[in-house]
């Protein structure tokens, strides 16, 4: 995969780029790793989530509808009745989404060992 298919014409996004960025973003990876395992609910999600305003859930949740990715089941009962479930769609980019998440559990330890390492050497000054 070229990233330089992938460049910004102006300031609008090229297609996958836009993609991209709804299914990595911060809220949209863990509405899609939430939403995996089963439905929920506005407030159960934002629950499950933890940190997440209601705004940018809402908006979140709309872009990835927007997308696709997201079903949105409104209930014509007292009081309204939402519920989000992935769509098949959501479900196979939840899973990509799923194994990056993996091999950062995996990997998480050896990235701090990394970082620890290069601020290291950033503190003890030009070496030339």
């Amino acid at each position: 995969m070229k990233v330089s298919g992938w460049a910004s014409a102006g300031e609008e996004l090229c297609p996958q780029r836009l993609v991209l960025e709804h299914v990595t973003s911060r809220w949209g990876v863990l509405v899609l790793l939430a939403l995996e395992s089963r439905s929920y609910r506005f407030s159960e999600l934002r629950r499950e989530i933890g940190g997440v305003s209601e705004k940018m859930l809402t908006q979140t949740l709309q872009t990835l509808e927007r997308d696709g990715m997201v079903h949105r089941d409104a209930k014509p009962v007292i009081p309204p009745r939402v519920d989000y479930t992935l769509t098949e769609l959501g479900r196979e980019a939840a899973a990509q989404v799923g194994a990056l998440a993996q091999w950062t559990d995996r990997r998480v330890d050896q990235v701090a060992r990394a970082r620890r390492a290069y601020d290291a050497r950033r503190a003890a000054g030009p070496q030339g």
